[in-house]
């Protein structure tokens, strides 16, 4: 992952309602959320959340696909994945560690 990719990503993270939509949408895995059912779950307005998913959509955090009428959003767990692991790159001073571990680790 760049570091340009890596800022943007945190960048959209780095909100309240955003990080509470992605995580949502991570917990609904591979089915994903439908903006409405999303608002409701967040008590967020429909408005107010399009925004926010369009910021997480342009970060490459999340996906939407049409389905019929309906939109659906979806965590990209390759992005995510790929964010923990440049954040975690070079943890422990690069040896292996888990998080089990971490707390013998000279972290």
């Amino acid at each position: 992952m760049k570091e340009t990719q890596v800022i943007r990503a945190l960048g959209a993270l780095a909100q309240e309602a955003r990080l509470r939509a992605f995580r949502a949408l991570v917990v609904a895995g591979p089915e994903g959320l439908t903006p409405t059912a999303l608002a409701e779950q967040l008590g967020i307005a429909a408005n107010t959340l399009s925004f926010h998913l369009k910021e997480l959509t342009n970060a490459e955090l999340i996906s939407q696909e049409r389905q019929g009428r309906n939109l659906v959003y979806r965590a990209s767990f390759d992005a995510m994945n790929d964010l923990l692991g440049y954040l975690t790159e070079n943890c422990c001073q690069g040896a292996p560690c888990s998080p089990a571990e971490a707390t013998s680790c000279n972290c």
